[in-house]
């Protein structure tokens, strides 16, 4: 190689001073980055060990009070399985039976009243066991709590002119063995007055249905249609149903049994299947002269027997009411009595006949079936699986009040039947009104109006829109004159008026 000048070797020189300065700067900007790379791995590592620490505290702190959590719910559980044997226990503790009777009307039988204090026990006696049986493997813990309502005066009065009952002291006597037969037992003497009984039937059963121990209501009632509306107004709740039954001594009446009631009869030898009948004889009695004694005495004994037959007739078809039963009016010894047309003879002879005896059986009574069947009513129309939009009440000044409103100032149907409006205040219609109960409906109504995209497959519980059409009348015909509702959404063989069909 020939050796050049020396300023080749400047050159050269020069040329690797400058790689090893470009070498240093490489080096010097390396150790730059990597110390900033390092401060920032430095600082997110700090970062990481103070998260660490916190996410550490935090899940101490959360199995802590998971930890109580737990022993809360433990504990919460044990009060409230506390409270519910408690509950349970108070349900069922002292649980009893209550008979109410009306004694005006279901009478206890003669073979007791007769025997005074002591037959008032014995029937007490009786009438207890009776209603035990009925309780079968529960009846050694429950109590049975009986209160008989009558009006004694009136009702022994009544008993003597039945015949059933010669001395009226004898059911007075009958009352206090029955109230002194059992603790739980009263024989009460409401004493003359209309429905003085009923009421305190009534008022005294509201009561104890609402107590959980009183397990079963059992009414003497069968012989008084009036009891039927209190009936109808207890069986609205069903769980009372089930607790409620009807005593039976007389045939129960048809009013009642139209209420669905379980009617049962307990012992066929403790009350009177029949009601009372003033059997009093009312003699006519004309006197007697030479000419006409055997026409006299003859038409004494006819009046008498026909007097008595309608009295017993008359009798037959009230309820005692307290014991004042009719009676025919007594005529003077020196007056004649006036004749009585014959139909009404003929009818109170028909009709003198004692009724049937029915025997019922224990378990709750059939309702009778019409001997012939009434026609089976078309069943009604249902438009698909959603069927028919409840009814609505319509003010027709409430439905025009809404109709005038027009633009801006119409009413949000969302804001007013499903509210609030999910547009708020960006929504063009108005919000502020405070609409009647009636323009409710109006609005409702006319929203009804407008088809549910889904129709009858539509699932929201309180849909707005309508999912048949509600403008069919009583006569079959579409009355919108522009319905925008498909044909299937209207009953069979519906009309149309409007251009939409």
């Amino acid at each position: 190689m020939a050796m050049g000048g020396i300023l080749d070797f400047v050159q050269r020189f020069r040329a690797l001073q400058m790689q090893t300065h470009s070498r240093d700067d490489l080096i010097q900007d390396l150790l730059v980055y990597a110390e900033g790379v390092e401060s920032k791995l430095r600082t997110e590592n700090q970062n990481l060990i103070s998260q660490l620490r916190d996410a550490e505290l935090d899940l101490t702190d959360a199995t802590k009070s998971r930890r109580e959590l737990q022993q809360q719910l433990q504990l919460s559980e044990n009060q409230s399985n506390i409270l519910l044997q408690e509950n349970t226990h108070l349900k069922n503790h002292n649980p009893y039976v209550l008979v109410l009777i009306d004694g005006d009307g279901l009478l206890f039988s003669e073979n007791y009243i007769r025997q005074g204090v002591e037959g008032g026990k014995r029937a007490a006696y009786a009438l207890r066991s009776a209603i035990l049986q009925q309780c079968g493997e529960h009846a050694s813990g429950i109590e049975v709590i009986a209160k008989v309502y009558a009006n004694l005066a009136g009702l022994a009065k009544a008993m003597r002119r039945d015949g059933s009952l010669d001395n009226e002291m004898d059911l007075k006597d009958f009352s206090l063995g029955f109230s002194q037969g059992k603790a739980t037992f009263d024989f009460v003497d409401v004493g003359h007055g209309k429905e003085r009984a009923d009421n305190k039937i009534k008022e005294t059963a509201r009561w104890h249905l609402r107590n959980y121990n009183c397990k079963q209501v059992l009414l003497g009632i069968s012989h008084d249609a009036g009891y039927a509306p209190f009936l109808d107004e207890l069986f609205q709740d069903s769980l009372t149903k089930n607790i409620v039954t009807v005593i039976e001594g007389c045939p129960t009446v048809r009013e009642l049994v139209a209420t669905d009631v379980r009617i049962m009869v307990l012992d066929d030898t403790l009350f009177r299947s029949d009601k009372l009948v003033d059997r009093t004889p009312q003699m006519v009695i004309a006197p007697p002269t030479t000419a006409n004694a055997g026409i006299i005495g003859m038409t004494s004994v006819v009046t008498s027997a026909i007097t008595s037959t309608a009295a017993a007739v008359a009798a037959m078809t009230a309820t005692t009411n307290g014991g004042n039963l009719p009676t025919s009016p007594t005529t003077s010894s020196n007056s004649t009595p006036a004749p009585a047309p014959a139909a009404t003879y003929a009818r109170a002879i028909s009709s003198a006949s004692p009724p049937p005896q029915i025997t019922l059986p224990l378990q709750p009574r059939p309702t009778a079936t019409p001997a012939r069947p009434a026609p089976a009513k078309p069943a009604p129309w249902s438009p698909g699986p959603r069927g028919l939009d409840p009814p609505l009440q319509v003010s027709q000044s409430a439905l025009d009040s809404i109709k005038k409103r027009k633009d801006s100032n119409k009413l949000c149907n969302n804001h007013y039947l499903r509210g609030p409006c999910s547009k708020g205040d960006s929504c063009c219609f108005e919000h502020k009104y405070k609409p009647t109960k009636d323009e409710i409906n109006a609005i409702a109504f006319l929203t009804r109006l407008n088809p549910c995209e889904n129709g009858q497959d539509c699932g929201v519980e309180n849909c707005i829109y309508g999912h048949h059409c509600p403008s069919v009348n009583r006569d079959g015909i579409c009355t919108h004159p522009f319905c925008k509702f498909q044909i299937d959404d209207h009953p069979p063989g519906t009309k149309f008026r409007g251009k939409a069909h």
